[in-house]
């Protein structure tokens, strides 16, 4: 049996794992993931990234059906893809994007009461040999590095200096 060591991990397994919706939980910074927020909707750092720079946008109310949106809702949830891929080229350079949503459980949705959309920045190479041998994906960069790398993005974008 082969091993791939993760000693980083231990901070996730021993941390009390709070309550309810990962969306409608309140708090900033590294705790929450929270990169961006306006008062209809948040931008959050995937905790279990598909590659580095991973990025969940979601409506701040709690709404899991499309029909159930304001246009308002709708227009900011896609201006805020925007902004994400706008952030990620400036930051990472991706070769290009995945964007999309899973809705409900049987196409893939991990929380399916909270509707978000999944911006994945994509590179020429980034699956290799261990993603189909060992059925592992390799990150090369630290969860919170990543957030504090792109958070100065979101917060030029913002207009907001310092």
């Amino acid at each position: 049996m082969e091993r791939l060591w993760a000693p980083w991990r231990i901070e996730y397994i021993d941390a009390a794992k709070p309550a309810g919706c990962i969306f409608c939980r309140e708090g900033k910074g590294h705790e929450t993931l929270v990169l961006h927020e306006t008062p209809l909707l948040r931008v959050f750092l995937n905790r279990y990234p598909y590659s580095n720079g991973h990025l969940l946008v979601a409506p701040v109310r709690h709404v899991s059906d499309l029909d159930l949106l304001s246009g308002e809702e709708m227009l900011g949830l896609f201006g805020a893809v925007a902004l994400c891929r706008r952030v990620l080229m400036a930051a990472s350079a991706p070769g290009g994007f995945n964007i999309g949503m899973n809705l409900g459980k049987v196409a893939g949705a991990g929380v399916e009461d909270h509707l978000h959309l999944h911006v994945v920045p994509r590179w020429a190479g980034d699956t290799n040999f261990i993603a189909a041998v060992a059925d592992t994906k390799v990150l090369p960069e630290a969860l919170f590095a990543t957030y504090d790398r792109l958070y100065p993005y979101f917060k030029a974008e913002r207009g907001e200096v310092g």
